[in-house]
């Protein structure tokens, strides 16, 4: 069917995005032309680069208003990866909610730290608080033989979890646990351990709660970002119980904050069982992987 001569003309790919971009621009979003691409790509099913061979793409009616309504919401600060419903990690597409932490690049070291440790074929790894998964499923995915438990306190997080070890290929060989760190484990203890345990806990000090983004501060999960006044009480915790679930020679991985490993120092050889074998940096030289091992 033909348009009407007094229908006004379809907006144009490129005019969105430029349109968006101002008013994204004007709220303080840090990227506003990269978050207006991404928005409007997810709305039409395309990726960026189709976006930019084809600006003069016409846009319908509904895919217009439904473009603006994710761009104001934006606007607003919601997440992009809330709008989107997806976030890359370790170059796999993980959906997440407002359930889950926004799995992030600094996180992909711990990943990194895994596979320098040369394990055999066949290991045990333990993902202490999973969130999203993303850390299990990319180690699932790197080590094919490895068999994966996975741990975390909310339900709702856990059913997001599952849903992309389905997505990737791995539920088969990644058991989800709901509990806190190590508690569901009771009464499954393996006769040798875990070969790995991978953890990135709440490390932000609640009194810096209130300066972060406010993408961060007002819509992820705050038990996911501060385990209180000193950012330090799960990296406790860790600390006094991961020997009990290490095999004589397995690691520990841990992602600390910028300007906690001084305290990681302290903590991680706790009760002489551990040993603090290295804190392995980030792409800006910021300290951010404990590698402690067990005796």
């Amino acid at each position: 069917m033909g348009r009407d001569a007094a229908d006004p003309p379809m907006n144009t790919a490129g005019a969105l995005v430029r349109e968006a971009a101002a008013l994204l621009r004007a709220h303080g979003v840090a990227e506003p032309v990269r978050d207006a691409e991404r928005l409007l790509g997810h709305v039409l099913g395309l990726d960026r680069a189709a976006l930019h061979g084809d600006p003069a793409r016409p846009i319908s009616g509904t895919q217009d208003e439904q473009f603006r309504s994710l761009a104001r919401r934006r606007a607003a600060r919601e997440p992009l990866q809330h709008l989107t419903g997806e976030q890359e990690f370790w170059s796999l597409s993980f959906r997440v909610t407002p359930d889950v932490l926004v799995p992030r690049p600094e996180s992909e070291h711990l990943i990194e730290a895994l596979l320098r440790l040369g394990l055999r074929p066949d290991p045990s790894l333990l993902d202490v608080g999973t969130g999203s998964g993303c850390l299990a499923i990319a180690a699932a995915r790197e080590i094919p033989g490895a068999l994966v438990v996975a741990t975390d306190i909310e339900a709702a997080a856990l059913d997001v979890a599952r849903g992309n070890a389905l997505r990737h290929g791995v539920s088969d060989r990644v058991t989800f646990l709901r509990g806190d760190l190590f508690a569901p484990l009771s009464g499954r203890r393996q006769e040798r351990g875990f070969d790995v345990i991978l953890c990135n806990p709440p490390y932000i000090p609640e009194a810096e709660m209130a300066g972060l983004e406010p993408e961060v501060r007002d819509h992820e999960p705050r038990r996911a970002l501060t385990p209180g006044p000193d950012g330090l009480a799960v990296h406790r915790r860790l600390a006094a119980a991961a020997l009990d679930w290490l095999r004589p020679g397995g690691t520990l991985l841990v992602e600390i904050g910028a300007g906690q490993d001084e305290a990681a120092r302290t903590l991680y050889p706790a009760g002489g069982g551990l040993d603090l074998t290295a804190i392995e940096p980030d792409l800006a030289g910021i300290p951010r992987v404990i590698v402690a091992r067990a005796r």
